[in-house]
């Protein structure tokens, strides 16, 4: 206990790239079983080696309790910050806003591929709109990322409106990365560790 409190308690120091997520565990609270939320934050210096800087148990993805996480790590002397990659989730966004206002925000591709789901009406296309959203991703530029999204908003346009409508509301939210370097792009543009 008392080397995790240290780890726990360190300093930091510069991080250029912060990566969000939060994954959901049962734990043993007295006599019951509860899930809890799990925040995690992983950063990567200077140099380009990444780190676990901070884990938190939270009883939510509320707002309070990703604002006193991310407090807790600019506490610790955490600075040089430049993007954070996450999912979309309404209190880490908030959060995020409170904490470090004005820094840049990679929506994670990985969770936008997944929420697109929800908009396609015919199973048969899935695999389809998958391989169009990941050209899309793909794309050498922040030019040719909007060149591809406009002619796959009007592919969808007809066939499936809600889907082409979500893709022109959300999918711009994973192009952040056009912004870096294109060494750094492929490792932040998701908050999926794996």
């Amino acid at each position: 206990d008392e080397e995790i409190e240290l780890w726990r308690n360190r300093t930091l120091g510069e991080y250029n790239y912060l990566i969000l997520d939060a994954t959901y565990e049962n734990v043993r609270i007295g006599n019951k079983v509860v899930s809890v939320a799990v925040l995690v934050c992983y950063g990567v210096n200077p140099f380009g080696k990444r780190s676990c800087l901070g884990v938190n148990v939270s009883t939510s993805e509320a707002e309070v309790h990703w604002r006193k996480f991310l407090e807790s790590l600019v506490e610790r002397k955490l600075f040089g910050v430049k993007m954070i990659t996450s999912d979309d989730h309404a209190g880490l966004k908030k959060a995020l806003k409170a904490v470090f206002p004005g820094i840049m925000w990679q929506r994670c591709q990985f969770h936008l591929q997944q929420n697109a789901q929800k908009y396609i009406t015919k199973v048969e296309m899935k695999k389809e709109v998958a391989g169009d959203i990941r050209i899309i991703f793909n794309a050498p530029n922040y030019s040719e990322a909007e060149r591809y999204l406009k002619l796959t908003i009007e592919k969808y346009q007809t066939k499936m409106p809600k889907l082409s409508e979500w893709m022109d509301l959300n999918l711009r939210e994973g192009f952040t990365v056009f912004n870096l370097p294109e060494s750094h792009r492929r490792k932040l543009r998701t908050s999926n560790m794996a």
